[in-house]
């Protein structure tokens, strides 16, 4: 008597319906996670022997601030306070005004080339452009014959105004 055997083939894995599955959970997935945003704040905190705000103004310690606000341009000290308020003009920021400004506390700081500038929530980006651009350098003449070039405080730190309270 003859007997049937069944040929056997290798068994094949059905791995469609696994694809299907990742092909639908990937993307749920990457579109429901949090992304986290990091932020490093480089810190100095004072020593106990620092000294006081009346011994860092007599040293002339010079933080300069430039606020933008809605309606003019604040030049201060963060330790001493405004200095000047600038009216905007019909166009905008008094940019030339504020770049004679930076010229005469250049000259009394020469060594300084840090500045901050602050602007409100809904400044417009060209003004903060425009602002940088005259705190950063300006023209002078030098006895009137030629017109050079100066550097007044390139190394601009950006960051938020501070509310103004109500008035």
């Amino acid at each position: 008597m003859r007997t049937r055997r069944l040929r056997k083939r290798p068994a094949a894995l059905e791995i469609s319906a696994f694809i299907n599955l990742i092909v639908v959970l990937v993307p749920f997935l990457l579109s429901t996670a949090v992304f986290s945003r990091i932020a490093v704040l480089d810190l100095t905190l004072p020593a106990k022997n620092t000294p006081g705000v009346a011994e860092l103004l007599k040293e002339n310690n010079l933080q300069l601030e430039v606020v933008i606000r809605h309606d003019a341009l604040e030049v201060g000290d963060r330790i001493g306070g405004l200095k000047v308020r600038i009216p905007n003009t019909e166009q905008g920021p008094d940019t030339a005004r504020l770049n004679a400004v930076m010229f005469e506390i250049k000259k009394q700081f020469p060594d300084k080339l840090e500045a901050t500038l602050l602007a409100e929530s809904n400044t417009p980006y060209d003004n903060i452009v425009h602002v940088m651009d005259a705190m950063r350098s300006g023209k002078s003449a030098n006895g009137g014959t030629t017109v050079t070039d100066v550097e007044l405080f390139p190394t601009i730190s950006i960051g938020d105004a501070p509310v103004r309270a109500a008035q």
